[in-house]
């Protein structure tokens, strides 16, 4: 009997957050999904010492040289060219001298670096064992174009989630906890923004400004925070009528820490369920911003740029397949984690009453 209760405590001792954690992890498919997308996003900030066109370390006559740390002309390694060095070429010549040597990247290609002067032929390029997705209609490698892109795509999701989650969670909890005239006005506003079309928006700003990433960051968030909002103002609303929120209250203790040390961490739920979500979101809004011509500015890595070039010419199926294909894999990804998280945070499951 002892045992037993012993058990029962040890199993009682758990907070609700841990049991969260919990069935997250047994969730196998979301799990892993995070697991596998993490390590994808932070791998690829070290994009430039597995795919670049720049040597990782050279050893020209007996001195050492760190080309991804400092630029180096084609004169210091005696090439016939001009303007920073060509390492690819360089290592194949060291191949035939001794002592010197040159070690390059696992994929020794830049996103942003043409190849019209080394293949043969007219861009774009067909796959093949040196690039394995081809090339663009510049000649420049898909695979690490998709690469970057992919780092591009989740900070600028992670960024704008971020950014306007503050001001919808803001919005939403003042609305909320002071209700009356305050949330009545503040919804008008709210829906006479909500009303304003944003790729009507998006034109007009990109006639007038060059768009780029903080730019397009900007004006995501400009109209990201709506929804975020309605959540929130309804947590708030149910939360604020709770003991617990009189009690801090007649305690003496502000507004501003009523609402957001008391009340806000009992209102986590829908942010953490549909953050997964907003982020599918608003890498789809830069694929199809990119692929309108709205988006980042040319040479950067885009896969709606390399979709836009694809549909232009379907004979060069590898511009569709290659971008959608990474599209799909890391949105079914984020997929399976909302999923998971979803299914971990769902108030049915550890309520109060179990």
């Amino acid at each position: 009997m002892m045992l037993f209760q012993r058990k029962k405590q040890k199993t009682m001792s758990h907070s609700i957050l841990q049991k969260r954690l919990r069935k997250f992890k047994s969730m196998k498919r979301g799990y892993y999904s995070f697991i596998i997308l993490t390590t994808l996003y932070l791998l690829s900030f070290l994009n430039p010492i597995f795919i670049n066109n720049k040597a990782l370390i050279v050893r020209y006559d007996g001195e050492l040289y760190f080309p991804l740390l400092k630029y180096y002309s084609a004169e210091t390694f005696d090439q016939d060219s001009y303007g920073e060095a060509h390492y690819r070429s360089l290592d194949k010549r060291f191949e035939s001298e001794d002592g010197n040597w040159a070690v390059m990247p696992a994929y020794p290609f830049h996103p942003y670096e043409s190849l019209l002067g080394e293949l043969e032929g007219e861009p774009p390029h067909a796959p093949s064992s040196d690039h394995w997705f081809g090339t663009d209609n510049r000649g420049r490698d898909v695979f690490a174009r998709l690469v970057y892109g992919f780092n591009i795509s989740i900070s600028f999701a992670l960024v704008v989630v971020f950014f306007a989650y503050i001001i919808g969670i803001s919005i939403g909890a003042a609305l909320g906890y002071f209700g009356g005239k305050v949330d009545i006005i503040g919804q008008r506003f709210i829906e006479i923004f909500a009303a304003v079309p944003f790729l009507y928006t998006m034109i007009i700003v990109s006639s007038i400004l060059q768009p780029n990433f903080f730019l397009l960051v900007m004006v995501m968030t400009i109209f990201g925070w709506i929804g975020m909002t309605y959540y929130i103002r309804g947590e708030f609303y149910r939360e604020k009528a709770k003991d617990y929120v009189s009690a801090a209250v007649s305690m003496g203790a502000s507004n501003f820490r009523t609402m957001f040390k008391h009340i806000l961490p009992n209102a986590l739920t829908p942010i953490i369920t549909f953050t997964p979500f907003a982020v599918i979101g608003y890498i789809s809004s830069l694929v199809a911003l990119d692929f309108l011509g709205f988006g980042l500015p040319p040479p950067t890595p885009s896969w709606g740029e390399l979709v836009n070039q694809g549909v232009s010419d379907i004979r060069y199926w590898w511009l569709i397949v290659s971008p959608m294909g990474a599209s799909f894999f890391t949105l079914l990804l984020i997929t399976f984690i909302g999923e998971g998280v979803r299914e971990a945070f769902d108030p049915k499951v550890y309520s109060r009453l179990r």
